[in-house]
């Protein structure tokens, strides 16, 4: 097992040298100049240049690169062009908002998800089945902005039942539903499917010949080898909803790392747009990392 968790983590580690190194050059070679914004209208090309050198960002792509890295392996992502706060400080504050947010979504979806889908696979072809697939295909080809913008409208502006910014248990219900919706039409999807393949094996059919009920059969016999697809995709949900919470959390004004990394985009916030993605890597390849010893708890086969 534990040969298994480090060939895992050696394989993480090249893929992050690599992203940042993309993250970089995508930084640095988009039009857009972040000294120029901070000078101000006002500032001569000596001021312009003394910013430049104090950035360092008159020195060589290569250098700031090797610069970059040097301080990274340090601990240190860099300080904000814009605020001048150390960028970690930035992404420790705001990361946890962003993790609580896709937490929530997670658990919304899977919490909703998984039933619909297993009576999905119960009914297969049957008109509840058919309701169930036709909400999942809409709320996959819903907008998340859309979706916000609607759940704003009705549920903070009309019934007035829950607020559409700030944040706080109540304030996170609202955009974790928005985001949520997408996971929960995936998940249900998923869910049918691998059941629908379980139940069609030989050991639920041996089940169902001893006469055991179909609670049994479904939660003791099928759901436990149903559950790797779907850990699978739920994994790989939560680190996609990391990172497109950026829609969401500027809907709502959620201070999160999607909302940070926004803001730096419009300002050419180097340090900060590289500590933010950087953040979400990490984030998503822990998250794979989790996933993988789930695999092996659930299917011992695995292991070896």
């Amino acid at each position: 097992m534990l040969g298994y968790l480090g060939n895992r983590l050696l394989t993480i580690i090249p893929t992050l040298i690599v992203l940042t190194l993309v993250v970089f050059l995508v930084a640095h070679l988009t039009p857009g100049d972040p000294i120029m914004a901070l000078a101000g209208l006002s500032a001569t090309a000596e001021d312009i240049e003394r910013l430049r050198e104090a950035y360092g960002l008159n020195r060589p792509l290569h250098v700031q690169y090797l610069s970059f890295m040097k301080h990274l392996l340090q601990g240190d992502l860099g300080r904000s062009i814009v605020t001048g706060r150390p960028v970690l400080e930035e992404v420790l504050y705001r990361l946890p908002n962003s993790m609580i947010l896709a937490a929530l979504s997670v658990s919304i979806a899977l919490g909703i998800g998984i039933p619909t889908g297993i009576i999905s696979a119960k009914k297969q072809d049957s008109l509840t089945d058919g309701m169930f697939r036709v909400g999942a295909l809409i709320l996959v080809s819903v907008p998340t902005f859309w979706l916000g913008l609607m759940g704003i409208w009705l549920f903070a502006v009309e019934l007035n039942l829950l607020p559409s910014f700030g944040i706080g248990i109540k304030e996170a219900i609202l955009p974790s539903i928005v985001l949520g919706t997408t996971t929960l039409a995936i998940t249900s999807r998923q869910t049918r499917s691998a059941m629908i393949e379980v139940l069609g094996r030989e050991y639920i059919i041996a089940a169902k010949a001893k006469g055991l009920s179909d609670r049994a059969i479904i939660y003791t016999h099928a759901l436990k080898n149903a559950l790797i697809p779907i850990i699978t995709v739920a994994g790989m949900q939560f680190g996609v909803l990391i990172g497109s919470a950026v829609i969401t959390e500027t809907v709502f004004s959620w201070p999160g790392l999607g909302k940070l990394l926004v803001e730096a985009i419009q300002t050419k916030d180097y340090p900060v747009i590289q500590g933010g993605i950087l953040s979400f890597a990490i984030v998503f390849s822990m998250v794979n990392l989790i996933v993988d010893i789930f695999y092996v708890y659930l299917d011992p086969r695995l292991r070896f």
